[in-house]
């Protein structure tokens, strides 16, 4: 029965997209769920003329994305918003070709339920299984709550995609057209490791206990937050990004869920990002379970895991403990994504500790990130209030409790000794110490 409904809706890419009309706001999957068939199709569309004022809402737009409607030429064709910025549109963003929506990531999917008219969605999906069911694979996010909240739904199968539990089904009469691809899936480099990375990891980890559950972000810091977490026991995941590193730690046997307060030996995630051996290994495994990001990123629900610990990156960091994580040189970068859903929910839960771990130059040592205050009109990603760990290369500073000159002598340590003296000066300047 399911086989034959999902004949019926099985199409072309060029067919499946042909009925999207001009001014359309269409929402597409992020990262591994970008559907490279749907996206050509779109685009074929676009530069040929036949179809103008498409509204576009993206997350951490990837290669497909780049290659199809974030190229530039089609910005007279094309409103482009993006949630998250990447590589991929942020020369669009400084260019004015394409616009940020501030947000923290776990409000996404209300953004789309309350304030928003969708009429696309495309996205990959696992194939269907025998009970008529895909699944969002790697990626579920705000596509999951998206794709129940349009007008039509367009779902590109791809073998490749791992098919996922949890909260993740899609089912075939849920589905408004259905098209075939074997595209490989975006992998995600793993920066290779610097010795001051390992530094941090190496002192983070010595901070967190046993049984902890945590939250990795992306980049070399947190990867070598996991390389160095391989003698513990009993750890967990609950996390917006699940990456390669995770899958090392599962396989070593340190990362169990045993001790778990919710979704005990499951580990839970709203997108995960990596190489082959990530997809694969999340393929039908029943201890992986994704969920909706307005549920994984929700502090309340991270606070619920005991022993919480996220691990985020930031830009930079003033003396007063302010983070700017998304700003640089005067144009958004990145975005807040749930680096602030984590400090506040990992701060609030039982035992828990957030940390904002950077190095503390860039440019070769130039430049320290560390400065005496954000520049006017720096976004502040984490406020002062909310900063917990901070830690470089050179050491490791809680500013909970902590009055403001305690503050500023603790993150001065944190710099590079060039850098101290007039950090020192610039704190006594502003009456901190």
């Amino acid at each position: 029965m399911y086989r034959s409904e999902y004949q019926r809706k099985l199409t072309t890419p060029q067919s499946a997209v042909a009925g999207v009309a001009d001014s359309s706001t269409l929402i597409h999957g992020m990262a591994a769920g970008e559907p490279p068939a749907l996206l050509d199709a779109l685009a074929e569309r676009l530069r040929a003329g036949d179809l103008t004022g498409l509204q576009v809402y993206s997350l951490l737009p990837m290669a497909h994305m780049g290659r199809t409607l974030l190229d530039p030429g089609l910005a007279d064709r094309v409103d482009t918003y993006s949630w998250f910025v990447s590589a991929s549109d942020r020369d669009m963003i400084k260019r004015g070709l394409s616009y940020f929506i501030p947000n923290e990531f776990h409000q996404v999917p209300r953004f789309i339920r309350e304030y928003m008219d969708v009429d696309v969605v495309i996205t990959t999906v696992s194939p269907m299984d025998r009970a008529g069911f895909f699944t969002f694979g790697a990626i579920n996010d705000y596509i999951s709550t998206a794709a129940r909240h349009c007008k039509r739904l367009i779902v590109e199968v791809n073998p490749r995609m791992p098919r996922v539990f949890g909260d993740s089904l899609l089912h075939v009469s849920e589905v408004d057209a259905i098209v075939e691809s074997e595209s490989p899936l975006p992998e995600l480099p793993i920066e290779p490791p610097r010795p001051e990375a390992e530094t941090i990891g190496r002192s983070i980890t010595e901070l967190i206990p046993d049984g902890a559950t945590i939250q990795l972000g992306i980049g070399g810091i947190p990867n070598a937050v996991a390389a160095s977490l391989g003698d513990h026991k009993d750890l967990g995941v609950h996390t917006e990004l699940f990456c390669p590193g995770m899958v090392q730690l599962i396989k070593q046997g340190a990362l169990t869920g045993s001790r778990k307060s919710i979704h005990p030996r499951k580990h839970v995630f709203a997108n995960a990002l990596g190489d082959k051996e990530l997809y694969e290994f999340i393929d039908d495994n029943p201890s992986m379970e994704s969920y909706p990001v307005s549920y994984v990123n929700d502090p309340g629900v991270i606070a619920s895991n005991c022993k919480m610990v996220s691990i985020n990156s930031t830009l930079e960091v003033d003396l007063l403990g302010q983070c700017n994580s998304e700003y640089l040189e005067g144009f958004e970068f990145s975005g807040t994504g749930g680096q602030l859903d984590y400090v506040r929910g990992a701060y609030k839960s039982e035992g828990g500790m957030s940390f904002i771990a950077f190095y503390s130059t860039a440019e070769g040592g130039e430049i320290s990130r560390i400065v005496p205050r954000l520049d006017p009109g720096t976004v502040i990603t984490t406020p002062r209030m909310d900063t917990h760990y901070l830690a470089t290369e050179h050491g490791i500073v809680d500013l909970k409790a902590k009055s403001t000159k305690a503050r500023a002598l603790g993150i001065i340590e944190l710099a590079h000794p060039d850098f101290r003296d007039e950090l020192l000066k610039a704190a006594q300047e502003m009456k901190l110490v």
